[in-house]
């Protein structure tokens, strides 16, 4: 059943919802003799009503005969300035056989049934925030959260100048206190990716934002009722931050398509990096303004916000979302993973996975470096490059930034990369190659580098080439067990946090006893190991099912 065009003439196109349209179809051969004509009588007081704006809109109809049916849209315009306009009919058939013998007239028998016309056909402009991808509101949001994080967490490392002056804390006091944000940490890694992959997750994620929130507000009370109560509330909150990332790659893992991972995870992780500048730069403009417990309390409360956001418009899977257009729950499902929730953890065949290995070894192996460079950059400017404190804290900004910019460069190299027809497998090679010998190489320079401001661009260029790891080695969870790239996560930040601990500690050491030649040749040759193993024996492709 075929139409041609036709060109047709209506009146009175104001008030169309209210006014009986009726619609008449003729045809006695195959191309239509009489064209369509669809008219729009007048109200019987015979006023004419002018159009006052230009305006558009669309009637679908559906006729149904003897069993068959048959869809065609008529589109009116009017320019505002006339009583009529034009109207354009495209009748098309849609999975329509019709027989040799057609009637000789179709007509609509309730006009009201019939003619719909929605408002979303009155005016056809969508606006930009509903047609804004859904999984990248979930990215950014992500984001938020990581921003908040690492807020909330560097927070701690300037106030706690006030608060040992004022409560009279020694080092070694000073020492614990910082270190029992990792009691939380690392006990909830495995276990936060575990329940992320079973019980889903925007639950596990909202969580640890409410509970690392409320321990940053509960600091400073803390802190006035005792020191075991502070140990007690920053291990707490060391939990809940504890659960962000396995729950934020569960997410990721069912929300962002291969082609957009590295880019999507490249942007969440970079919300740490800025979430750590922005911390150093306002706490100490509030702990001077208003005391150092205002740093808590508004850091904290920004928590709550989020929350509000996160509950209402997020979704652990597109498969949850009934606001979710079709058009991109089909990109998104057209490489999701499976649909069946997780029930069981099958450790011994995740265990049994080369791949598995060598993204738990290469994580130690970058951590070792990200760490110490991050934990005594400021000691290393002081003493080494003979800078004041207050320098020293304004360029330990610039890494952050520097990781920040490279890590999404390094995302959009990626998904270029592999939307080019690349294997995901070299990419992620290629990614982790450039993130383990860049550092490596930046810090095998700064033996022979005299001048303050060449070694400080060298350590930023170091932290630079570090975030391309983003694309490596932290997108390759999702890469290899995407139905338990939680849990993943959980087993291979356990070993990177482990050895944030431990390569912290043995740099002190180190630098008892040596110089800091021998600190950078440590993390030098951890790299150069992380690199082999990288390359034999990581893939791109999935490994557990």
């Amino acid at each position: 059943f075929k139409c041609s065009p036709s060109t047709m003439r209506t009146e009175q196109l104001a008030h169309t919802a209210s006014m009986n349209a009726r619609a008449l179809l003729f045809s006695s051969s195959p191309l239509p003799k009489t064209p369509l004509d669809i008219s729009i009588p007048r109200r019987n007081h015979g006023s004419h009503v002018k159009p006052t704006s230009p305006f558009a809109f669309r009637i679908r109809v559906l006729l149904r005969s003897q069993g068959r049916c048959c869809k065609f849209r008529v589109l009116a315009r009017s320019s505002g300035e006339r009583r009529s306009g034009k109207v354009w009919a495209d009748v098309k058939s849609e999975q329509y056989d019709v027989s040799e013998s057609v009637p000789e007239s179709v007509k609509f028998g309730d006009p009201l049934k019939d003619v719909v016309i929605g408002k979303e056909d009155l005016d056809n402009v969508v606006p930009w925030w509903e047609e804004f991808p859904k999984r990248w509101f979930i990215v950014i949001l992500c984001f938020s959260a990581f921003l908040l994080c690492n807020m909330d967490r560097v927070n701690m490392s300037i106030a706690i100048l006030p608060m040992s002056a004022e409560y009279n804390w020694n080092p070694t006091t000073v020492g614990l206190i910082q270190s029992s944000f990792f009691w939380g940490y690392l006990l909830t890694q495995i276990a936060g990716g575990i329940w992320a992959d079973t019980v889903g997750g925007k639950l596990v994620l909202g969580f640890g934002v409410v509970w690392w929130s409320i321990a940053t507000v509960l600091t400073p009370v803390a802190a006035k009722l005792g020191l075991p109560f502070l140990l007690v509330v920053r291990a707490f909150m060391g939990i809940g931050e504890g659960v962000a990332m396995p729950a934020m790659n569960n997410i990721l893992s069912k929300w962002v398509p291969v082609a957009e991972r590295s880019r999507s995870l490249a942007l969440v992780y970079s919300g740490m990096y800025l979430g750590s500048v922005t911390g150093l730069a306002f706490s100490p403009f509030l702990i001077h303004q208003f005391g150092w417990p205002s740093v808590f309390y508004s850091f904290g409360s920004l928590g709550t916000v989020w929350v509000v956001i996160w509950v209402r418009k997020a979704r652990s899977s597109p498969l949850e979302d009934p606001q979710l257009r079709p058009q991109e729950k089909r990109l998104i499902m057209a490489s999701s993973v499976s649909k069946e929730p997780v029930k069981t953890i099958p450790w011994g065949l995740i265990l049994s996975k080369a791949p598995v290995w060598a993204l738990i070894v290469c994580h130690f192996c970058h951590n070792w470096g990200t760490f110490i460079l991050l934990t005594w950059m400021p000691t290393y400017y002081n003493q080494v490059l003979k800078f004041n404190l207050t320098e020293s804290g304004l360029l330990c900004v610039l890494p952050w930034l520097t990781m920040a910019f490279s890590a999404n460069l390094g995302g959009w190299i990626a998904d270029t990369l592999v939307s080019k027809g690349l294997s995901v497998t070299t990419v992620r090679k290629i990614m982790q190659t450039v993130g383990f010998l860049g550092p490596a190489f930046f810090l095998t320079q700064l033996s022979h580098i005299n001048s303050p401001a060449i070694a400080v661009l060298c350590m930023a260029c170091s932290q630079g080439t570090d975030a391309f790891s983003q694309s490596g080695l932290y997108s390759n969870h999702q890469d290899i067990a995407p139905r338990y790239s939680g849990v993943l996560l959980g087993l291979s930040n356990t070993a990177g946090v482990l050895a944030g601990v431990l390569g912290t500690a043995a740099t002190g050491y180190i630098l008892q006893h040596g110089s800091w030649d021998d600190v950078f040749k440590v993390s030098v040759g951890l790299y150069l190991v992380g690199t082999v193993v990288w390359n034999l024996f990581s893939t791109g492709e999935k490994i557990v099912d």
